[in-house]
Protein backbone atom coordinates (compact mmCIF):
# COMPACT_ATOMS: atom_id res chain seq x y z
CA UNK A 1 0.00 0.00 0.00
CA UNK A 2 1.22 3.19 -1.07
CA UNK A 3 1.53 6.17 1.51
CA UNK A 4 -0.10 8.94 1.01
CA UNK A 5 3.27 11.01 1.36
CA UNK A 6 4.83 9.04 -1.72
CA UNK A 7 1.51 9.63 -3.27
CA UNK A 8 2.72 13.38 -3.29
CA UNK A 9 6.16 12.45 -4.31
CA UNK A 10 5.13 10.22 -7.59
CA UNK A 11 3.51 12.49 -9.94
CA UNK A 12 6.74 14.77 -9.97
CA UNK A 13 9.25 10.99 -10.10
CA UNK A 14 6.75 9.93 -13.21
CA UNK A 15 7.16 13.45 -14.98
CA UNK A 16 10.60 13.23 -14.51
CA UNK A 17 10.93 9.98 -15.98
CA UNK A 18 8.99 11.12 -18.80
CA UNK A 19 10.37 14.21 -19.54
CA UNK A 20 13.86 12.58 -19.78
CA UNK A 21 12.64 9.18 -21.74
CA UNK A 22 11.52 11.69 -24.37
CA UNK A 23 14.31 14.04 -24.18
CA UNK A 24 16.97 11.66 -26.26
CA UNK A 25 14.50 11.30 -29.34
CA UNK A 26 13.05 14.58 -29.33
CA UNK A 27 16.75 16.25 -29.62
CA UNK A 28 17.90 13.64 -32.34
CA UNK A 29 14.76 14.74 -33.86
CA UNK A 30 15.30 18.40 -34.07
CA UNK A 31 19.50 17.68 -34.96
CA UNK A 32 17.95 15.73 -38.17
CA UNK A 33 15.45 18.11 -39.21
CA UNK A 34 17.62 20.99 -38.01
CA UNK A 35 20.60 19.29 -40.13
CA UNK A 36 22.82 20.99 -37.46
CA UNK A 37 24.06 19.85 -33.30
CA UNK A 38 24.49 23.46 -32.57
CA UNK A 39 21.39 24.90 -33.68
CA UNK A 40 19.28 21.87 -32.10
CA UNK A 41 21.24 22.73 -28.78
CA UNK A 42 20.31 26.73 -29.11
CA UNK A 43 17.01 25.64 -29.00
CA UNK A 44 17.00 23.48 -25.87
CA UNK A 45 18.46 26.45 -24.72
CA UNK A 46 16.11 28.51 -25.31
CA UNK A 47 13.54 26.17 -23.70
CA UNK A 48 16.03 26.01 -20.84
CA UNK A 49 15.70 29.63 -20.46
CA UNK A 50 12.10 30.04 -20.61
CA UNK A 51 11.11 27.49 -18.20
CA UNK A 52 14.30 27.98 -15.74
CA UNK A 53 14.59 31.52 -16.60
CA UNK A 54 11.51 33.10 -17.36
CA UNK A 55 8.70 31.45 -15.06
CA UNK A 56 11.13 31.19 -11.77
CA UNK A 57 11.41 35.34 -12.02
CA UNK A 58 7.97 35.70 -12.60
CA UNK A 59 7.33 33.57 -9.42
CA UNK A 60 9.81 35.12 -7.45
CA UNK A 61 9.22 38.71 -8.06
CA UNK A 62 5.75 38.83 -9.36
CA UNK A 63 3.61 35.98 -7.80
CA UNK A 64 5.83 35.10 -4.61
CA UNK A 65 7.82 32.05 -4.21
CA UNK A 66 5.37 28.95 -3.10
CA UNK A 67 8.84 27.20 -2.53
CA UNK A 68 10.95 29.74 -0.35
CA UNK A 69 11.81 28.59 3.42
CA UNK A 70 12.90 30.34 6.32
CA UNK A 71 16.80 31.77 5.51
CA UNK A 72 16.10 32.10 1.46
CA UNK A 73 19.13 33.58 -0.02
CA UNK A 74 21.50 34.69 -2.96
CA UNK A 75 24.39 33.34 -1.66
CA UNK A 76 27.44 32.48 -3.65
CA UNK A 77 27.55 29.20 -2.44
CA UNK A 78 24.04 28.23 -3.80
CA UNK A 79 24.34 30.28 -6.82
CA UNK A 80 27.78 28.65 -7.20
CA UNK A 81 25.81 24.85 -7.22
CA UNK A 82 22.93 26.09 -9.04
CA UNK A 83 25.61 27.27 -11.79
CA UNK A 84 27.06 23.80 -11.55
CA UNK A 85 24.00 21.93 -11.74
CA UNK A 86 22.56 24.21 -14.74
CA UNK A 87 26.00 23.48 -16.52
CA UNK A 88 26.14 19.98 -16.24
CA UNK A 89 22.57 19.67 -17.55
CA UNK A 90 23.33 21.78 -20.46
CA UNK A 91 26.66 19.65 -21.35
CA UNK A 92 24.75 16.37 -20.88
CA UNK A 93 22.09 17.75 -23.63
CA UNK A 94 25.10 18.63 -25.70
CA UNK A 95 26.55 15.11 -25.40
CA UNK A 96 23.30 13.50 -26.18
CA UNK A 97 22.55 15.22 -29.46
CA UNK A 98 26.70 14.69 -30.53
CA UNK A 99 25.83 10.91 -29.62
CA UNK A 100 22.42 10.77 -31.51
CA UNK A 101 23.65 12.04 -34.57
CA UNK A 102 27.44 10.29 -34.14
CA UNK A 103 25.51 7.32 -34.10
CA UNK A 104 23.44 7.49 -37.53
CA UNK A 105 26.76 9.68 -39.31
CA UNK A 106 28.86 6.01 -38.15
CA UNK A 107 26.13 3.80 -39.97
CA UNK A 108 25.27 2.43 -36.58
CA UNK A 109 21.99 0.48 -36.88
CA UNK A 110 19.40 1.53 -35.09
CA UNK A 111 22.13 3.28 -32.97
CA UNK A 112 20.24 6.63 -32.07
CA UNK A 113 17.57 3.99 -30.47
CA UNK A 114 20.43 2.74 -27.92
CA UNK A 115 21.99 6.51 -26.79
CA UNK A 116 19.42 6.60 -24.13
CA UNK A 117 18.97 3.17 -22.32
CA UNK A 118 22.88 3.60 -22.25
CA UNK A 119 22.80 7.55 -20.74
CA UNK A 120 19.48 6.21 -18.24
CA UNK A 121 22.20 3.00 -17.16
CA UNK A 122 24.93 5.09 -16.52
CA UNK A 123 23.71 8.44 -15.18
CA UNK A 124 22.58 6.41 -11.55
CA UNK A 125 25.78 4.31 -11.30
CA UNK A 126 27.64 7.81 -11.62
CA UNK A 127 25.17 9.63 -9.38
CA UNK A 128 25.40 6.86 -6.36
CA UNK A 129 29.59 7.12 -6.41
CA UNK A 130 29.32 10.74 -6.70
CA UNK A 131 26.83 10.57 -3.68
CA UNK A 132 29.21 8.31 -1.63
CA UNK A 133 32.05 9.88 -2.14
CA UNK A 134 32.58 13.58 -2.89
CA UNK A 135 28.83 14.75 -1.52
CA UNK A 136 29.34 12.86 1.72
CA UNK A 137 33.07 14.13 2.06
CA UNK A 138 31.28 17.72 0.95
CA UNK A 139 28.03 17.59 4.07
CA UNK A 140 31.18 15.17 6.09
CA UNK A 141 28.72 12.91 7.01
CA UNK A 142 29.16 11.10 9.69
CA UNK A 143 28.03 7.84 11.66
CA UNK A 144 26.79 6.01 8.47
CA UNK A 145 26.17 2.60 8.58
CA UNK A 146 28.16 0.13 7.14
CA UNK A 147 27.38 -0.05 3.42
CA UNK A 148 24.95 -2.88 2.45
CA UNK A 149 26.76 -5.66 -0.53
CA UNK A 150 23.37 -5.52 -2.12
CA UNK A 151 23.92 -1.88 -2.87
CA UNK A 152 27.37 -3.29 -4.93
CA UNK A 153 25.51 -5.56 -6.82
CA UNK A 154 23.23 -3.22 -8.19
CA UNK A 155 25.73 -1.25 -9.34
CA UNK A 156 27.01 -3.91 -10.88
CA UNK A 157 23.58 -5.62 -12.39
CA UNK A 158 23.28 -1.71 -13.92
CA UNK A 159 26.62 -1.56 -15.62
CA UNK A 160 25.90 -5.00 -17.07
CA UNK A 161 22.73 -4.12 -18.03
CA UNK A 162 24.40 -1.42 -19.75
CA UNK A 163 26.64 -3.50 -21.40
CA UNK A 164 24.23 -5.90 -22.52
CA UNK A 165 22.93 -3.43 -24.12
CA UNK A 166 25.84 -2.99 -26.20
CA UNK A 167 26.51 -6.66 -26.71
CA UNK A 168 23.44 -8.05 -27.73
CA UNK A 169 21.36 -5.16 -29.70
CA UNK A 170 19.60 -6.67 -32.19
CA UNK A 171 21.12 -6.42 -35.58
CA UNK A 172 19.91 -5.54 -39.10
CA UNK A 173 19.13 -8.67 -41.47
CA UNK A 174 21.36 -8.00 -44.82
CA UNK A 175 19.65 -6.37 -47.22
CA UNK A 176 17.39 -8.31 -50.23
CA UNK A 177 19.03 -8.08 -53.54
CA UNK A 178 16.79 -6.04 -55.90
CA UNK A 179 15.68 -8.35 -58.83
CA UNK A 180 15.90 -7.33 -62.56
CA UNK A 181 12.65 -6.86 -63.81
CA UNK A 182 11.84 -9.66 -66.60
CA UNK A 183 10.25 -7.71 -68.71
CA UNK A 184 12.27 -5.21 -68.70
CA UNK A 185 15.89 -7.43 -69.25
CA UNK A 186 13.52 -8.86 -72.29
CA UNK A 187 12.75 -5.64 -73.91
CA UNK A 188 16.57 -4.68 -73.55
CA UNK A 189 17.59 -7.75 -75.04
CA UNK A 190 15.01 -7.73 -78.14
CA UNK A 191 16.22 -3.70 -79.08
CA UNK A 192 20.02 -5.33 -78.79
CA UNK A 193 19.55 -7.81 -80.99
CA UNK A 194 17.63 -5.87 -83.89
CA UNK A 195 19.93 -3.41 -83.36
CA UNK A 196 22.57 -5.76 -84.21
CA UNK A 197 20.24 -7.41 -87.51
CA UNK A 198 20.06 -4.11 -88.38
CA UNK A 199 23.74 -3.38 -88.42
CA UNK A 200 24.67 -6.96 -90.04
CA UNK A 201 21.86 -5.78 -92.93
CA UNK A 202 23.42 -2.54 -94.04
CA UNK A 203 27.46 -4.04 -94.36
CA UNK A 204 25.64 -6.89 -96.11
CA UNK A 205 24.42 -4.20 -98.97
Amino acid sequence: MISKQWLVVLPFILGAALSWGLYVPSVHEAADSLKSNMRAFLFVGVAYFITAVVFPLLLIFVFGDPTEKPGANWGLKGTGWGILAGTLGAVGALCVIYAVTAAKAEGIPKGPLYVAPLVFAGAPIINTIATITIFSWIHKSTGATPTDPRFYLGLVLAAAGAAMVMIYKPKDGPKPVQPVPVAESTDQADASGTSITASSGDESS
